[in-house]
């Protein structure tokens, strides 16, 4: 290879037993640049021009490719570049939060088709099996025969240990308990008939932005969600690292500095505060959990969380960024774009205020995929697993 030329790190290889690596080598970079001519295809990827034709013509006869409007240039041909059929694939996600329940439909882009959403006082075993019941053919009623036939899964994103503080959400042990021994995949699978996969909440939400939204912009970050609870996901040369366990980004755990010694993030920058905040405010908290309410009303209580949430986010920021040299830190929220873009712009100024030397100001991004990211991630889950390359840089 000459030394001025420019590969794609997702590199594939000609070797006619990898056709299925090298398909998801191609619907992997269209997905992560955009549309892209056949011929920038086959130099990103390294492979051959013939063989990258051959594949796109078996994607377009799949229906996961369409063909853009050519860009002409000075001199030659037009290209003519291949883009994601929006509708050659669908997906369905599931998400199990401590204060609501969703499912929702996703095409090959990203776009939410249709979404159901539940609120409680805290979820169960049963409130979960009874709404999938409810609610899964609802979800698919719009599709014709084909469209269903393209549904690739279903995912599933939950907090793990799904009974742990009990004390912060109010819920009663013995209900909670319950999920224990409660097998979510067999129940869900059960239910709808489809391959199921399950990931944490905050990776999924992680997955979400990395595969559709700002995440797509870096190699290597941090991301936080503040839900209920917060939480994270970490991404390593272009993939979301799970860890060992799962639960890499567990960043509620990290320990910060208070007025009585340290505690977990999680106490200091979590929904479930502002949920407190408003009920000593005599304010409605269940106004949190409804996609449509306006927050601007919480005035006080609002700007109270929002400036102790940046401070203590600022540190985690630092933490994590001292252990990893991360491009950015990107934060995101199960809350209106308006107060997202809040919390970033409090962290930013917050994080002036404390020593960074040896590591240097984290540099904090604002998130795109918003309060519907883990739903979203879940239902990227079953795409990932079928016709992206999950690790691109090792795959």
């Amino acid at each position: 290879m000459d030394a001025t030329t420019i590969r794609d790190p997702m590199g594939g290889a000609n070797q006619s037993g990898i056709r299925d690596h090298n398909e998801r080598l191609v619907l992997s970079l269209i997905q992560r640049h955009g549309g892209l001519p056949s011929a920038e295809i086959a130099r990103r990827s390294n492979l051959s021009a013939q063989t990258v034709s051959i594949i796109i013509r078996a994607l377009e006869k799949d229906g996961l490719l369409v063909r853009g409007e050519p860009i002409r240039g000075k001199v030659g041909k037009p290209s003519i570049p291949m883009t994601l059929r929006p509708d050659g694939v669908l997906s369905l996600g599931l998400n199990i939060g401590r204060k609501s329940i969703d499912l929702v439909l996703i095409d090959l882009v990203g776009t939410i088709r249709a979404q159901i959403k539940r609120t409680y006082p805290y979820p169960t075993p049963a409130v979960l099996t009874a709404f999938l019941r409810d609610h899964f053919e609802a979800i698919l009623s719009g599709l014709s025969a084909d469209e269903r036939r393209r549904v690739a899964g279903i995912g599933v994103a939950e907090p793990f240990e799904l009974w742990n503080w009990l004390d912060v959400v109010h819920a009663p042990k013995e209900d909670m308990l319950l999920w224990r021994d409660f097998d979510v995949a067999a129940a869900v699978a059960a239910i709808t008939g489809l391959p199921v996969t399950i990931k944490n909440d905050a990776t999924a939400a992680c997955t979400a932005e990395h595969v559709f939204g700002r995440g797509r912009e870096f190699a290597d970050y941090a991301y936080f969600f503040i839900g209920s609870f917060i939480g994270g996901g970490v991404v390593l040369n272009d993939t979301v690292y799970a860890g060992r366990t799962g639960n890499a980004g567990a960043f509620g755990s990290i320990p910060v500095a208070t007025e009585t010694g340290a505690q977990q993030l999680i106490h200091h920058a979590s929904l479930y505060l502002l949920e407190r905040r408003l009920e000593r405010s005599g304010l409605d908290p269940s106004l949190i959990w409804r996609p449509d309410a306006d927050w601007s009303a919480f005035g006080p209580p609002l700007d109270d969380w929002l400036d102790h949430t940046a401070r203590h986010l600022a540190l985690g920021a630092v933490a994590v960024s001292s252990v990893i040299d991360f491009e950015t830190v990107i934060i995101d929220a199960n809350c209106p774009d308006a107060v997202r873009a809040a919390i970033v712009a409090r962290t930013r100024a917050a994080l002036r205020t404390i020593d960074t030397q040896g590591i240097g100001e984290p540099v904090i991004t604002e998130a795109a995929v918003g309060r519907n990211a883990r739903a979203i991630g879940a239902a990227a889950l079953p795409v990932i697993e079928r016709y992206l390359l999950a690790q691109p840089l090792f795959g």
